[in-house]
């Protein structure tokens, strides 16, 4: 009995020592000015996790302040710094939420779209979260088109759209390994018709050919590799059509 009375001591004391500074940031009562200042004092040292907690308690004790508006913003911002993008897009979204008329809703919209973007993932995983930056960043530039947020989010749309397109094209040539054209070809047409302006376009057109050849599809063969000739005539892929439809006779 000595001995289980002497652990639960040690427990609590280890608990009361763990949380006595937790207590201190979260739950102490302070003045709007000190709490946004401390926030932004450990945003400025690089402690941005401790930062959105002192950011969100301005809000918490002060939900009616004009502090606390500019806070919820703050908070966004530390939680993406510190690499917490689901927590940093829901401050950023009850920030929209509570203030939908605030000039800095533009930035509020591209901080949500940077979090998005800067989780999209390799083209051989799932494209889920690169079509959530996509449609974000086409939120920013449709909001927003003349803000500097806009011209940043045309180029992520772009690089957005030529991951999306890749990856049509990484699925598309693993079906035509395995003999499965016309699965190929769907695939191949979805970057011709979605993503005809990215990088991805000329050798779709291209592997559409190839796919209709080994289908007998003569007609459809030429077709894509006339539209490869019209729209990308220096391009290597044109002549491994051009080639290709050569050999077939």
């Amino acid at each position: 009995m000595r001995a289980l009375a002497i652990s639960l001591v040690c427990v609590v004391t280890l608990l009361t020592a763990c949380s006595s500074d937790d207590r201190e940031r979260k739950f102490v009562a302070r003045d709007v000015g000190a709490l946004y200042n401390l926030g932004k004092d450990y945003l400025e040292r690089g402690r941005y996790t401790d930062a959105a907690v002192f950011f969100d308690e301005v809000e918490r004790q002060h939900p009616y302040s004009l502090w606390a508006r500019r806070a919820q913003l703050m908070s966004a911002y530390a939680y993406y710094r510190a690499n917490k993008y689901d927590d940093a897009v829901l401050s950023a979204e009850r920030f929209l939420t509570l203030h939908p008329g605030n000039k800095e809703t533009d930035y509020a919209y591209y901080l949500i779209a940077i979090c998005h973007y800067e989780r999209i993932i390799d083209v051989t995983r799932d494209q889920k979260m690169t079509q959530r930056a996509l449609q974000a960043l086409r939120e920013v530039e449709r909001r927003f088109p003349e803000s500097d947020y806009a011209e940043d989010a045309k180029l992520k749309i772009d690089m957005t759209r030529d991951h999306l397109a890749g990856k049509e094209m990484e699925v598309g040539r693993f079906y035509q390994r395995r003999g499965q054209h016309l699965a190929a070809i769907g695939r191949f047409k979805t970057v011709v018709d979605r993503y005809d302006t990215t990088s991805h376009t000329p050798e779709a057109l291209h592997r559409m050919t190839e796919s209709f050849l080994s289908l007998g599809i003569r007609a459809e063969a030429q077709k894509s590799a006339a539209i490869l000739g019209y729209n990308y005539p220096g391009s290597k892929w044109y002549r491994y059509s051009y080639d290709l439809i050569q050999d077939k006779g």
